[in-house]
């Protein structure tokens, strides 16, 4: 009776953790989509909300990792129960780390807002929106693997992540012309540069997270690994 209370116990902490973490995946996925509506309506309203939300995220990082030390402390957990928690801590950081990436986006918009950016370069701001599309995908379908500690959604975020690398990589090219074409936007196109980099390092993140999930469920670390090869493992 003691095992299984014990037992029931660990269980209701690893879902409140699990649930803290969505929490914070949740806000980390608003503040990317808001940073990306300031940045399309040259909104300096909502380049700041963003940014004021960066505590608020490092915050839930903060008492997440406590409840994680606390909870290691009590169950001295082992093999897959361990690997779980180590899963849970990497993807906090990376759930941390793409409401940087989202708070630096804003913080780019609050430089520029009071350019014309938004008329200039309209092109490579409707570009940089379906790039931040393809990584919110990413994103949430790395959350939802890691929900349901679902290895098969997981690898389907390792295997689209070049499209996001495919994209930024054209809207790169998109913006080298246009500041070719027009030397007096070269320092707003660089700025989006750095915007475009942000965004794909979101869906680096995501993958970073899918890669979590299958570690926790299968044991096996596939960082840097072949994607034929993850595949054979995940099976």
């Amino acid at each position: 009776m003691p095992d299984k209370q014990l037992a029931v116990a660990y269980d209701a902490e690893l879902a409140a953790i699990t649930a803290h973490v969505l929490e914070m995946g949740g806000s980390v996925e608003s503040q990317l989509a808001q940073a990306m509506y300031a940045l399309t309506h040259s909104s300096a309203e909502t380049a700041q909300q963003v940014v004021a939300q960066e505590f608020k995220v490092n915050q839930m990082e903060v008492d997440i990792d406590r409840e994680l030390s606390a909870m290691i402390a009590r169950r001295q957990p082992t093999a897959r129960d361990l690997r779980l928690l180590i899963s849970v801590s990497k993807a906090v950081a990376n759930l941390e780390r793409v409401g940087d990436e989202a708070a630096r986006i804003a913080r780019t918009v609050q430089r520029l807002v009071d350019t014309d950016y938004a008329k200039r370069l309209r092109v490579p701001i409707n570009d940089l929106n379906f790039e931040a599309s393809l990584a919110l995908g990413q994103l949430r379908q790395a959350l939802n693997s890691f929900a349901r500690m679902d290895t098969s959604a997981a690898l389907e975020v390792l295997k689209h992540d070049d499209q996001i690398d495919l994209e930024f990589a054209g809207l790169l090219r998109t913006l080298i012309t246009f500041m070719m074409e027009d030397p007096g936007a070269i320092k707003l196109s660089i700025d989006l540069v750095f915007v475009a980099k942000a965004i794909e390092r979101v869906g680096d993140h995501a993958k970073n997270l899918a890669e979590a999930v299958i570690y926790a469920v299968m044991g096996t670390d596939v960082r840097h690994t072949a994607m034929a090869q993850v595949e054979d493992i995940v099976g």
